[in-house]
């Protein structure tokens, strides 16, 4: 039997995309584990979560006039203490330099609520009506030096309903982004991602 999948993931809230991974974990529905749950911010609830469910922590605060490179140095020191494989932006506050993302090249996803490559970036849910779209949704995709730019692993779409607020739109989409994250990471620990020399994303079956 392979090893499990060893994640670390990144989180600067309240951890909802983190606990369905957890779940995920523990249910053995993914072949993957919580290694280190990592947070830059002291009151994420998502630190609490993580202890609770007897997952290691760190509180790893950005100190004022520190160069981003150098924040991410302490990062990559910390994921590579707990031996992370494979590193999970879920909800974070942070811009990523490249020294993350030498340190574990290809090996850094994110869940982003938008079918990218629409609606980068922050308040993705708002532009999506204010652009008056029909179907809005989440993306895993590999992180790149980009906003919301890399390659994309997964999509789901969802309905953008006549009378949608930006909560409730948040809300369905959400609940796509629990399921999705963990089947992307699933594909991940069973090797069914490739990623091409081309940037392109293929899925073997």
């Amino acid at each position: 039997m392979a090893p499990l999948l060893n994640l670390g993931i990144l989180v600067s809230g309240r951890g909802s995309n983190m606990d369905a991974v957890i779940g995920a974990c523990l249910k053995k529905s993914i072949a993957a584990k919580v290694g280190v749950v990592i947070s830059n911010k002291p009151e994420a609830p998502a630190l609490q979560k993580a202890k609770k469910a007897s997952i290691s922590t760190v509180l790893l605060e950005h100190i004022k006039g520190e160069p981003k490179e150098v924040y991410d140095q302490r990062l990559v020191a910390e994921l590579n203490k707990y031996g992370v494989d494979l590193v999970i932006l879920a909800g974070f506050m942070r811009l990523i330099s490249p020294v993350l993302l030498k340190a574990f090249p290809n090996r850094v996803i994110n869940i982003h609520p938008s079918l990218l490559p629409k609606f980068p970036g922050l308040h993705a849910q708002k532009q999506a009506l204010d652009a008056k779209v029909s179907v809005s949704g989440c993306t895993v995709h590999f992180v790149d030096e980009g906003c919301d730019t890399g390659p994309i692993i997964l999509q789901q779409t969802v309905p953008v309903l006549p009378h949608d607020t930006v909560q409730t739109l948040s809300e369905r989409i959400l609940a796509e982004e629990h399921k999705l994250l963990p089947k992307a990471i699933d594909l991940m620990a069973t090797n069914k991602v490739k990623l091409h020399p081309n940037r392109q994303v293929i899925i073997e079956s």
